[in-house]
């Protein structure tokens, strides 16, 4: 099973004084590259910006790349991307069903 993952941030949060990103909602997606089977991880990562540290990006000049480095900073990327890849695995091979026999 080939997956291809795809990072993204939905939104931040930021303090409105000095322009630093706080909070990073993440979001993982994967697709089965030979199913097409998708799966998606979500979470948050909180962070605590100095405006006087060297490289500190402003809120208005943070690109998206910068935001999931962030985040991606303080994860586990490859158990994400696991878990985003096992969930799809279990849609392609169920290991769960329910029903009624009787009414089969």
């Amino acid at each position: 099973m080939a997956i291809t993952y795809n990072w993204s941030v939905s939104t931040t949060e930021y303090d409105t004084a000095t322009g630093g990103i706080t909070i990073i909602h993440w979001r993982c997606n994967g697709i089965d590259d030979t199913t097409g089977t998708t799966g998606s991880s979500y979470g948050t990562t909180s962070h605590q910006p100095d405006p006087d540290a060297a490289g500190f990006i402003p809120y208005a000049d943070v690109t998206e790349a910068d935001a999931i480095g962030w985040a991606q900073g303080q994860l586990d990327v490859a158990a994400v991307e696991q878990a985003v890849a096992n969930r799809i695995d279990e849609q392609d091979n169920p290991t769960v069903s329910s029903g009624t026999p009787w009414a089969a």
